[in-house]
Formats: C-alpha cells, sequence, structure tokens
C-alpha cells in the first residue's frame, strides 16, 4: 500500500478520484475548484488541453489553500486525434457510445501538483489504450437507462460490471481517473523540487 506522510488537497470532487486515493492510503481533502473548463477546439493535442485544464484546475483551487499540496487531474477520452468528453444528457450519451462502439481509443489523464504558498507547480499526462467492443444498439440503449454515462468521459466507466471495454496497454487507475502510478512518481518528483 502507498502512503502519504503530508496531505493531499484534492481539487476534484470525483468519488472515482477519492476512492483511489483513499485505497492507496493517501490523506486527502476536498477543494473544489470553480473553473469552466476551457474549449477542447483551442488545442490542437489532447495531451495540451489535459495538462493545461488539469493547471487550470490546481491554480483555482491554490486560491483557497494558504498552505498544502494540491492534486487537480483532467481526464478525457480520444478518438482519432479528436476529444470525446462528458455527455451533456442521454441523447448524447447514445451518439457518443455509437462513435466508440467497435474503436480503439485512448483515455487520457493530466496531472498538476501545486504548492501553497510557494506556487510551485508540477504537470504531467497519462495515456492508456483501449478497445471497446462492438455494441448492438439494444446494447447501448440499456446502458444509458442505467445511467451509469453521467459525468463520465467518453459516456462509460470501466468499473462497470460489464464495461464493454479493455485495456490494450497502459494504466487501470487512469481510465478510472487518476493515474495512480504517475501520480506516486509526480509526488517524489515533486518533492524532491520543493527539497
Amino acid at each position: 500500500m502507498s502512503t502519504a506522510a503530508d496531505e493531499i488537497v484534492l481539487a476534484s470532487a470525483s468519488p472515482q478520484r477519492q476512492r483511489l486515493l483513499a485505497e492507496a492510503g493517501y490523506r486527502f481533502r476536498v477543494v473544489e475548484p470553480g473553473i469552466t473548463e476551457p474549449s477542447p477546439r483551442n488545442f490542437e493535442d489532447p495531451a495540451e488541453y489535459v495538462s493545461h485544464t488539469a493547471w487550470l484546475k490546481a491554480r483555482d483551487a491554490a486560491r483557497q489553500v494558504p498552505a498544502g499540496t494540491i492534486l487537480a487531474a483532467d481526464t478525457v477520452v480520444v478518438l482519432g486525434g479528436k476529444i470525446i468528453g462528458k455527455p451533456a444528457d442521454a441523447g448524447h450519451a447514445r451518439r457518443i457510445l455509437a462513435t466508440l462502439s467497435g474503436s480503439d481509443h485512448e483515455v487520457m489523464t493530466g496531472l498538476c501538483l501545486w504548492h501553497q504558498p510557494d506556487e510551485i507547480w508540477l504537470g504531467a499526462f497519462e495515456r492508456t489504450q483501449l478497445r471497446m467492443r462492438p455494441l448492438s444498439d439494444q446494447e447501448r440503449e440499456d446502458y444509458v437507462r442505467t445511467d451509469r454515462w453521467v459525468g463520465k468521459a467518453g459516456a462509460y466507466a470501466i468499473q462497470d460490471p460489464d464495461p464493454y471495454v479493455s485495456i490494450v496497454c497502459g494504466s487501470y487507475s487512469n481510465v478510472v481517473g487518476l493515474p495512480m502510478e504517475l501520480l506516486e512518481r509526480l509526488l517524489a518528483r515533486f518533492k524532491g523540487a520543493r527539497a
């Protein structure tokens, strides 16, 4: 089990990220950032988008935290170089699942660690390659009725009982929303940078 001596300030209301941190033994508290996420259309590279959005979340949370280490993350699904975000409603979820059905795609997460009060920050991103099996119209409709797509990039969650997706290469926790292996490496580098 991983442990962290210092408390982390998680700049996210995501229950999945909170669960991953808790299961890994990290002490943390939540401070929700209040940003409006930028439009992916303004970014040519999905990695640049998730990295920048995580940085914006960390910077916003830092305004609420006088001292401590802030962790922010942003996760998207990428198909053919195009970002597929969270569905706005059930109809959007159906369209996203139809687009991803039978595809090889990526989940990408940007992380940003930010230390207050000295405003030192460090960022990185992780990508995982996945494959979604072809879904019938009925399977997509049944899934949309579960509401498990709500708030999920790509309109699915790999931790579902039948997630329809398998990992080709990369981190499972990244697909859930927080790449824990990358976080451990980043925290080690971050402590070294602050020493």
